[in-house]
């Protein structure tokens, strides 16, 4: 197996091998604490111009299972693991994961102390990582790692058609993708609706002159506040009183169109073990997540409530909205 070093931005180096697509690629490096889900995690378009690493150490035991993607495609940069499996056993399995990432044209790295990473992140924050075949010009590197940033990500992960599925649907949703995962459609069919999915730049009044009973407005990938020309749709959307659903990116554009301001986490908040608390209850859910990205909550306006917090570091998680049958999480 090819030897390759992971760079750092703060100039750590680690050193492992070689799997999937063979090259270099420069990323924005994050982490994700699920256990299981792999498959899901990789084809999430909201892991656009990432490199990521699992924190569980044995990756694609139960191989390639096209029916779980969450898109047509990966959309993060690189795959870091601790060790990959070259024998998957499942009996819905239908390949394994080192040809999948070469296929897909994704570079993977393993025997990495993936641990030690994650603290590393954990203590130092998100920053911006090289995969590399070569540390001799490390200063050229690091320059090169600083100037890096993820732009234009929601473009690069929305459909660029309108998609009709469930025409026979009882009630008529439009889904807004921003980068959405497929199961946001399959559980909104499961409930009996007919879902239209729209390319993100679609107009507020395009959307309106389809006379949808609600809006749902999907995960994606990047900086919240980058979407101006959405975020004024948003606004548009709200004050028509059409019954809003958001979640991750659509949770962080619509309190941007209401006033709010988002600010980036230090790591982020990735996995399948994430804990919410219901603030009118107390309650407390686990939860999948993937942003780096949060609504400030001083910044709400006075027409919107917290509805739900991070129980690991307090922040926002849900959002109600009185002027409008709004509700984000």
């Amino acid at each position: 197996m090819e030897k390759l070093y992971l760079v750092l931005e703060n100039g750590q180096i680690f050193e492992g091998k070689s799997f999937g697509a063979s090259g270099e690629i420069t990323g924005e490096i994050v982490f994700s604490t699920a256990m299981t889900g792999y498959l899901e995690t990789i084809t999430d378009p909201s892991y656009f111009g990432q490199i990521v690493v699992q924190t569980f150490p044995l990756i694609g035991n139960y191989g390639v299972i096209p029916s779980d993607f969450e898109s047509d495609k990966p959309y993060l940069k690189a795959y870091v693991v601790r060790e990959w499996c070259q024998e998957p056993s499942n009996f819905r399995c239908e390949g394994d994961l080192d040809t999948f990432l070469k296929d897909a044209g994704v570079i993977g790295l393993y025997d990495i102390d993936t641990r030690q990473l994650t603290k590393i992140i954990r203590e130092y924050g998100v920053m911006n990582a090289k995969i590399t075949k070569s540390v001799e010009n490390i200063d050229e590197i690091i320059n090169e790692l600083k100037a890096y940033k993820v732009t234009g990500a929601v473009k690069s992960a929305t459909c660029n058609s309108v998609k009709v599925y469930n025409e026979e649907g009882n009630k008529h949703v439009v889904l807004m993708d921003f980068g959405e995962k497929a199961n946001i459609q399959r559980e909104l069919i499961k409930r009996g609706c007919k879902v239209t999915v729209v390319p993100s730049y679609t107009t507020a009044s395009e959307i309106l002159a389809m006379k949808p009973d609600g809006i749902m407005l999907s995960n994606g990938p990047g900086d919240p506040a980058e979407n101006v020309e959405i975020i004024e749709e948003i606004k548009a959307l709200v004050e028509s009183k059409t019954p809003i659903f958001g979640i991750c990116l659509g949770h962080q554009l619509t309190a941007l169109s209401q006033g709010a301001t988002t600010s980036k986490l230090k790591y982020g908040h990735r996995g399948g073990n994430q804990p919410v608390k219901e603030v009118e209850t107390g309650r407390v859910y686990i939860s999948s997540q993937n942003h780096g990205y949060a609504v400030d909550t001083e910044s709400l306006p006075a027409h919107a409530e917290l509805s739900w917090v991070n129980v690991n570091d307090g922040t926002c998680e849900g959002v109600i909205y009185k002027n409008s049958p709004v509700y984000t999480v």
